[in-house]
């Protein structure tokens, strides 16, 4: 199934046409043929595999992780995303957001470019951790951290999903 996408409206302006008929029908099928098949994150600086998810729900519009809090103490956290694509897409990115009580605390861009239909494609990001005098501790942040994930190609939004966090 494919992931929910809050952020999909649409275009003003297009005219019409046929042309922006292919293109709602090209986005429509790419939101519909994009789905994350797993996902790990470990200590960037020992390669240990801290959390995993063998299994995406990418219809949820919120999943629940159970996350190690020794991933707190990480100075780099690699994240692996393993994604698959039926369309083409020339240039998808991400931009991952931390929210703590509904507030932003941070936000991510990545970038990767370009996808070949009919492909699974595995994506590596590095994430740098807070100063650990700026860290909030785990009990604060369980459960009142949403970590929200937009894919989109180009300007485009593809997929969202919501990760609520909880440090266990």
């Amino acid at each position: 199934s494919a992931l929910s996408c809050p952020l999909a409206r649409r275009r003003e302006g297009s005219g019409g046409g046929l042309v922006a008929m292919e293109d709602e029908s090209r986005i429509q099928a790419a939101r519909e043929g994009f789905r994350i098949n797993w996902m790990n994150m470990r200590d960037a600086s020992t390669g240990t595999i801290l959390w995993e998810a063998s299994e995406w729900d990418s219809g949820a519009p919120e999943i629940e992780a159970s996350v190690p809090r020794d991933i707190l103490s990480c100075r780099q956290v690699s994240r692996e995303l393993n994604f698959s694509s039926v369309e083409m897409m020339s240039s998808l990115r991400l931009i991952q957001s931390v929210i703590f009580n509904g507030e932003l605390l941070e936000e991510w861009n990545f970038h990767f470019g370009f996808v070949i239909p009919n492909s699974t494609n595995t994506w590596q990001q590095t994430i740098e951790a807070a100063e650990e005098e700026e860290m909030l501790p785990a009990e604060l942040l369980s459960g009142n951290v949403v970590i929200e994930t937009n894919f989109l190609d180009g300007d485009v939004p593809i997929a969202s999903q919501r990760v609520r966090i909880f440090y266990v």
